[in-house]
């Protein structure tokens, strides 16, 4: 929602700022979701932790208490962060190469084994690629000229 100050300018959510809060939403349903019998298939089989958790969010991405729990507060850091266009860079940016190091993690580790504790699997992986590219991208092309559209001319 947009209103106006008292000197004329729009005052709001910046495009950055709606951006985070998104990716925060997204996050926190995800989280949500991952708990939901059907919309997790094997729920019978949800971990805490561990690659032993079967249980499968859409029937396709591995997952565990602990991985619907960091998704959960990754969603709901992207809506407190979204309070500011800086913070929202921050949570895109940082958050970003959060997942891809999470990405080389998944690949570098055996899915089978105790180093899988999150755990992830191959489709993991690669959405965690996407989601770290995309974040970075997001908060690296919305966060130019934010600088220079915070100020304003005192000539009219």
């Amino acid at each position: 929602m947009t209103s106006m100050s008292s000197d004329g300018r729009s005052v709001g959510r910046s495009t950055i700022q709606k951006a985070a809060l998104a990716v925060g939403a997204v996050f926190l349903l995800v989280g949500i979701l991952g708990f939901i019998p059907g919309i997790t298939s094997g729920y019978e089989t949800l971990g805490f932790a561990g690659h032993e958790s079967e249980a499968m969010l859409l029937g396709v991405f591995q997952v565990s208490v602990l991985h619907n729990i960091v998704h959960l507060l990754f969603g709901a850091a992207g809506i407190a962060l979204a309070r500011s266009a800086a913070q929202s860079r921050n949570y895109l940016i940082v958050g970003g190469a959060i997942y891809l190091v999470l990405w080389l993690y998944g690949l570098l580790i055996g899915h089978d084994t105790p180093a899988n504790f999150v755990p992830v699997n191959s489709a993991d992986n690669w959405l965690h690629f996407v989601l770290g590219a995309g974040m970075i991208g997001l908060g690296v092309a919305l966060s130019r000229g934010t600088a220079r559209a915070g100020r304003t001319t005192a000539a009219r």
